[in-house]
């Protein structure tokens, strides 16, 4: 697996020899030759160590295969078809990139489109400042203009993105091999089309190897870990908005003033405020798919009813005010779980719960804490009439006074209750809990039903 690894180098090594040693164009050393280090470099990317993510070598190695594509069909004058390979190059490199500089392995929705929107925004820029200019300069119809920008447009987005990702996450080895392979090709790609546009380029030269220099180094970096920090690295939101503000004042422009810009220069604009508005729509369901996990985090599966550990948080805002602790702790219960299993005694959980629920005062909490327990929280004086402990734990009892309808007939059962108030001497939640504890022990012992906390207790 590692001499994988070491071909692209070795290729690339032995076409620069060849290079310098036979300056003339050649079928072998410009067709083949050249085109097969990037063939090597692809298949180096998808024989990398399984640690890298599976999508960003997926992502690379087309693109690698996708340029070489473009560079062999070039050499052979097809110069139509290699124009879109090229261009499908850009976004395939750009979001493989972007996962191999993440410390994660799993880019969510919504930083995959913050990516997508920086990216249109930069090239939706940069195609409307270059596009008029060029045109003015340069013969053929607009799509093949469009499509000679891109290049440039794509080396300055893929380098400008890249750099602050590099530098979020850390230098590495595979960090700086990976920013050092995209400046080389980059200058390269940059470097030859100056030289097209000035009638320089010489085919065959030897500044061409800076292009397979680029993929070879950006192939090395996917054999090395990446060393990144943890934690969570996303795109500023400052980068974001100023891509969406730049793309609407672009298309304001061409509002203003018709033909200002050429159509295709503002597909880029069009393309950022469409999935900025997509991104936007994934960023409330994240929003209410984590409000829904954070609820169900508090919240008992069985009855519906907050759980133990919204309990305990709504317990501790108790003791910084008045109000009382009732526990409560169901009489037969057990005897329905032996006798008709725990399908029948779920069902009566749920029939106790919402029985238990309706005779509720307002600002109260009813919660269960396990098995066949509940809490009820009250808040306020105990003086209030028809909201004392006393009264609430009569009415939560009297609930229970007549059977429960089960799917194997009405089946009786009682309740326990226990009462703590919070006085001075309260200091902790474990200390109010003995307390409800002890009374509701009491309560079972001495079958009465409901008892309230005194220091005869202790």
């Amino acid at each position: 697996m590692q001499v994988v690894r070491f071909i692209p180098l070795g290729l690339l090594l032995l076409h620069v020899v060849a290079r310098m040693l036979y300056p003339s164009p050649s079928i072998f050393i410009d067709l083949f030759l050249f085109n097969v280090v990037g063939f090597a470099a692809a298949i180096s990317v998808f024989r990398s160590p399984n640690f890298n993510d599976i999508w960003a070598r997926l992502m690379i190695g087309i693109s690698f295969l996708l340029w070489t594509l473009g560079s062999i069909l070039s050499t052979w004058d097809s110069v139509d078809i290699s124009t879109y390979l090229y261009a499908i190059f850009y976004p395939l490199m750009f979001l493989g990139i972007f996962r191999v500089l993440s410390a994660r392995q799993v880019i969510t929705a919504t930083e995959l489109l913050d990516v997508i929107i920086v990216a249109l925004g930069a090239s939706g820029l940069l195609a409307s400042l270059l596009l008029k200019p060029a045109m003015l300069q340069f013969d053929g119809s607009q799509t093949s203009i469009f499509l000679a920008i891109l290049y440039p447009i794509g080396d300055v987005v893929l380098l400008g993105v890249t750099i602050p990702l590099v530098v979020r996450a850390g230098r590495s080895t595979r960090s700086l091999l990976c920013l050092s392979g995209i400046f080389i090709f980059d200058f390269a790609d940059l470097y030859f089309l100056w030289q097209n546009a000035h009638s320089h380029y010489t085919f065959g030269a030897l500044t061409d190897d800076g292009w397979l220099i680029g993929l070879c180094l950006i192939a090395e970096s996917l054999w090395h870990h990446g060393g990144e920090r943890e934690g969570k690295r996303v795109i500023n939101s400052s980068f974001i908005a100023v891509a969406l503000t730049l793309s609407t004042i672009i298309l304001a422009i061409s509002a203003l003033r018709p033909g200002y810009f050429p159509a295709f220069a503002l597909i880029p604009a069009f393309g950022t405020i469409g999935v900025s508005f997509i991104r936007m729509a994934s960023a409330i369901h994240d929003a209410q798919s984590a409000s829904k996990e954070r609820e169900l985090a508090r919240t008992d599966e069985l009855t519906g009813l907050p759980n133990r550990r919204r309990f305990m948080i709504e317990l501790n805002l108790l003791l910084r005010r008045s109000g009382s602790l009732l526990i409560l702790d169901l009489d037969g219960f057990k005897s329905i779980n032996d006798t008709f299993g725990h399908d029948v005694g779920d069902e009566a959980l749920r029939q106790v719960a919402l029985r238990f629920g309706r005779a509720m005062p307002q600002q109260a909490l009813l919660a269960r804490l396990g098995g066949d327990e509940f809490g009820v929280i009250l808040h306020g004086s105990a003086t209030e009439p028809g909201r004392s402990p006393l009264d609430v734990a009569e009415r939560l009892r009297e609930t229970l006074s007549y059977p429960l309808s089960l799917s194997v007939g009405a089946i009786p059962i009682g309740v326990s209750i226990g009462e703590a108030m919070v006085t001075d001497d309260v200091r902790d939640v474990s200390e109010i809990l003995r307390r409800a504890d002890r009374a509701m022990y009491q309560a079972k012992r001495e079958k009465c039903g409901i008892v309230l906390w005194s220091s005869l207790l202790s």
